[in-house]
């Protein structure tokens, strides 16, 4: 979609919510995203998108705005394993609007689960990082997705690197131990 025009995009967007097509919102979404379309866009279209296509929208599209999604897609890609394994990256946007720090966070991890069985876990409190059971409101596996089923070695040596990288750009980090 990168090199489509933003007039065509705009109409694919258009069509993908009157035919309730999530997976080519999302895309289209995605695209309006990374091009740095103004957030009250993304806001109304992710929300128009959601009424018509919840069911078919992809895991990977978040359920909000996030200014530095970009930046996270950008950073994460820097990151490959080596080898294949059972461990998985995640991210976790984190919730600080009632801190002065900014709005957003993200809580970098590594597990064995996939990740959302791994997200459901720190919720319910099951070896919980007390940042993401308080401030936990949902996945970001879109940057991440390169990072899954690798070996544990490398996720390990991923997440720290990873977060530190995430940090270097000026997001608020927790996790990434």
């Amino acid at each position: 979609m990168r090199l489509v025009a933003e007039a065509q995009l705009a109409r694919e967007l258009e069509r993908a919510i009157a035919a309730g097509d999530g997976a080519a919102g999302a895309h289209c979404i995605h695209e309006l995203w990374m091009r740095g379309a103004l957030a009250v866009n993304i806001e109304a279209a992710l929300e128009r998108l959601w009424r018509s296509a919840a069911a078919s929208i992809p895991d990977w599209l978040p359920m909000r705005h996030i200014e530095w999604l970009g930046v996270a897609y950008e950073v994460s890609a820097r990151f490959q394993s080596r080898s294949r394994g059972r461990s998985n990256i995640y991210l976790v946007l984190l919730d600080y609007r009632d801190s002065r720090a900014g709005d957003y966070g993200v809580y970098v991890g590594e597990t064995r689960y996939p990740i959302a069985a791994r997200f459901d876990q720190h919720k319910a409190g099951i070896r919980a990082s007390g940042s993401v059971l308080r401030r936990g409101l949902e996945l970001l596996p879109g940057p991440v997705l390169h990072l899954q089923r690798i070996s544990r070695a490398d996720a390990l040596d991923i997440e720290e690197r990873l977060a530190e990288a995430l940090r270097a750009e000026g997001l608020r980090v927790r996790g990434g131990h």
